[in-house]
């Protein structure tokens, strides 16, 4: 079953919500509204990684997110950290945070792996080539990036990482076109038989926005990501990572009803 992950962002300068979970007890009230909500986890992140994102000292970043983490799982809440830096991820898996979410799948802190291995945390590896900013240059998508996943879980392991605990982020929206990303997601299977479980995060982003009219609100694109939670649903994807729990909860209701009655 498909879970929902739940995106908190507790920043300033989100793409998706201007910023308006930058404080602590907004963000607290919000993290436990996206469980309330069906969020199986909420993600907490402190550093944007939009395209042109500045990016944040780890004391800034950990200042943002850990009061946050701290009291989301004292209140029974099951919290990510979504982080690239190894001392936030350590600082947050002692405040309760249950798994680390790393959009750079370990490449950008070399101490990331020690952390999740001795600590034994779930994670999260996202396939990265040094971010949003960078121009897409593929070949052959699909290959490509099961290609260099297998390889970033061989160095995991290597450095200790329990492979049981890893899940894998084809990372749409990264370093990928928008036909780079529909690639990925009408492969899934191929990226699914690396044999890990897979998170989706397709919520709001730019290829998904590119679907409605240049004016939209941004919160038109959570229809379109419902939709695509379903379909990844249907193939058996670990989790999806929205902003829009309702939404996305629906659809994957429905993509379950179908299921169970084609059984």
């Amino acid at each position: 079953m498909t879970i929902i992950m739940g995106i908190l962002n507790v920043t300033p300068d989100s793409f998706s919500d201007g910023g308006r979970f930058a404080q602590t007890d907004a963000a607290i009230a919000r993290g436990l509204e996206l469980r309330d909500a069906g969020a199986a986890i909420v993600d907490v992140g402190g550093e944007s990684t939009r395209p042109g994102a500045v990016k944040v000292d780890p004391a800034q970043e950990q200042e943002r997110v850990i009061p946050v983490v701290q009291a989301l799982a004292q209140d029974g809440v099951a919290v990510s950290i979504d982080t690239m830096n190894a001392a936030t991820a350590l600082a947050a898996i002692d405040a309760g945070a249950q798994l680390v979410n790393d959009v750079s799948g370990g490449l950008a802190d070399e101490g990331m792996a020690r952390v999740v291995a001795e600590t034994g945390v779930h994670y999260a590896v996202m396939h990265w080539r040094g971010g949003a900013d960078v121009a897409p240059a593929f070949t052959d998508v699909v290959a490509e990036v099961r290609a260099e996943l297998k390889a970033r879980v061989a160095e995991l392991v290597v450095a200790g990482v329990d492979p049981a605990k890893i899940v894998l982020d084809p990372g749409l929206g990264f370093g990928k076109a928008p036909e780079h990303n529909w690639a990925l997601l009408g492969h899934f299977d191929e990226i699914a038989s690396l044999g890990h479980g897979i998170l989706i995060g397709a919520s709001r982003k730019r290829f998904v926005g590119e679907l409605l009219p240049d004016d939209a609100p941004m919160a038109d694109r959570d229809l379109p990501t419902a939709v695509i939670s379903a379909l990844v649903a249907r193939q058996g994807a670990w989790a999806v990572r929205v902003h829009d729990v309702p939404s996305t909860r629906l659809a994957l209701a429905v993509a379950a009803a179908v299921t169970e009655g084609a059984s």
